[in-house]
């Protein structure tokens, strides 16, 4: 797969949508494109208000750094090479799991998930499953 369009991301969306269902937890679920531009969301019932914002964050996050959060999140500790980062762009960058650079089968990153509304391990284990239906395409 090389493009995160509409019918791309329902399907990513579909699938994590899914996984929240089984685990339980309410979602929203972001996906973009390579330029970090929003091309599907869904939030699902009772998922916190708040999770709209951090789920397009977390998607943003994970294209414009080509990193997972969870890794944003270990080099942006006090010490490390990036500590700080989570204060740049305007506050949009998260520094905790959840987001998910999308590649292509070159490893170049095409876009982002991001999801939020559970645990960061609950959030993870959802957009996950969300990169593995893109895998799959």
């Amino acid at each position: 797969m090389t493009d995160v369009t509409l019918d791309t991301a329902k399907e990513i969306i579909a699938t994590a949508e899914e996984k929240a269902n089984e685990i339980d937890v309410p979602m929203c679920i972001a996906v973009m494109d390579e330029g970090a531009n929003l091309v599907g969301f869904h939030r699902m019932d009772d998922a916190l208000l708040a999770s709209i914002d951090i789920a397009q964050n977390k998607a943003y996050s994970s294209v414009s750094l080509k990193l997972d959060t969870k890794t944003i999140h270990e080099v942006s500790q006090p010490g490390e090479s990036l500590y700080g980062l989570g204060n740049t762009n305007d506050g949009r960058i998260i520094t905790f799991g959840g987001g998910f650079p999308l590649k292509d089968d070159n490893g170049n990153v095409v876009g982002g998930i991001g999801v939020s509304g559970g645990s960061a391990e609950e959030d993870m284990e959802v957009a996950r499953a969300g990169v593995e239906t893109f895998e799959s395409l």
